[in-house]
């Protein structure tokens, strides 16, 4: 009954509804993956940068504590001496900074690639909604970020035991080694430990990024009546395109009955069919239709040639072969030229000969149509 309704959310979402959500922040996002890849990355600087890191910093420290006598008692020494040594401090770090940076967008975007959206940062006060907070705490999504808690705390108390106890014997050793050696000897372990338990995260990340994009689908369906309405406001309404139509059939009608004063001749049926016909003697094109029409289309075409002293022929025929073969505004089609040319003679003989016109009616029913172009209905 609830799908029937339409309450529920069974239809996948739709391209619109996607892009909207885009435009609104609303992107599959995994931060298990972000993080993944940020201490992945640090740890792996650290291990090819960190031994000049830390040595590039002990000669920063170093230089701090060469102070003459005269430094001493400067006042502006010592801020010089801070602005130098952080400067310093930055470009040394810099490799590091950069790693960081680099995997933090690769991680936000390896998901659903790069998306700016202006919408996101407006202030938004369902945020502030403590309903809200509590529907979050329940749900796929709190299911979700329990279990990860709890994998995450596996994995890394697994490996934190298992590197613990494989380097229980060298961590046992380093008070037997001199104090410098054992300091690189232990920073070496340090790193090499951080590596491995960032490499942990992996794990987490390849369960997380797929339901990411899950749930982002997921919160994103659609129900039977959202569907249905965003396909009335995208192709419109059957009423709002009928009427379109219709608008549409109304204003080429008027343009085409404004072009019926124009006509030379109007050809008919005569009830049902009503041709108008235009040739422009001066010109190189055939004689051109410029107005047609059946039924109650054909009366008002008849009537406008009446009011504006147009020629009216009977040749049904004819009338009905131009209607089925010719468009608005074409020319006839050349097996229509000689009977057009000879019903344009005739009423170019009525126009110049005045009242008493030719001596010898046109014959309609025989004018030349061909057989493919004729139509007995």
């Amino acid at each position: 009954m609830a799908e029937d309704s339409g309450q529920e959310k069974t239809e996948e979402p739709s391209e619109k509804r996607l892009r909207e959500a885009r435009e609104k922040g609303q992107v599959a996002r995994s931060k298990e993956l972000t993080t993944m890849m940020m201490l992945i990355g640090s740890a792996a600087c650290l291990l090819i940068f960190g031994s000049s890191i830390i040595e590039e910093l002990m000669n920063i420290m170093g230089a701090s504590f060469q102070m003459t006598r005269q430094d001493i008692f400067d006042p502006a020494y010592m801020m010089r001496m801070f602005v130098v040594n952080v400067s310093q401090g930055i470009w040394v770090l810099a490799p590091l900074f950069v790693i960081l940076l680099a995997a933090a967008v690769a991680g936000s975007v390896a998901l659903s690639g790069w998306n700016f959206a202006t919408k996101a940062m407006a202030p938004k006060l369902s945020k502030m909604n403590p309903l809200n907070g509590v529907k979050r705490m329940v749900g796929p999504q709190a299911a979700m970020e329990l279990g990860k808690a709890l994998l995450k705390f596996s994995l890394l108390a697994g490996v934190g035991i298992f590197i613990l106890w494989g380097l229980a014997p060298e961590i046992m050793m380093l008070g037997r080694e001199p104090l410098p050696r054992a300091l690189a000897h232990a920073g070496e372990m340090v790193l090499w430990a951080f590596l491995a338990a960032s490499s942990t995260m992996i794990f987490v990340a390849v369960v997380d990024a797929p339901f990411q994009k899950w749930n982002h689908k997921r919160q994103l369906k659609m129900t039977h009546q959202e569907v249905r309405q965003e396909h009335k406001d995208t192709d419109g309404s059957p009423e709002l395109k009928q009427k379109v139509r219709q608008t549409q059939m109304d204003m080429a009608a008027r343009r085409m009955m404004a072009e019926v004063p124009e006509a030379d001749v109007i050809i008919t049926n005569p009830t049902h069919y009503s041709v108008a016909i235009k040739y422009d003697q001066t010109g190189d094109r055939a004689p051109v239709v410029v107005a047609k029409g059946m039924d109650h289309i054909a009366l008002e075409i008849r009537r406008i040639a009446l009011e504006t002293d147009v020629p009216i022929l009977s040749a049904p025929p004819l009338a009905r072969a131009v209607y089925h073969s010719t468009e608005l505004d074409e020319e006839i089609p050349e097996g229509l030229y000689l009977a057009v040319a000879q019903v344009l003679a005739y009423i170019y003989q009525l126009r110049n000969m005045g009242p008493q016109g030719p001596s010898k009616p046109l014959n309609t029913e025989d004018l030349p149509i061909p057989d493919d172009m004729r139509r007995d209905h």
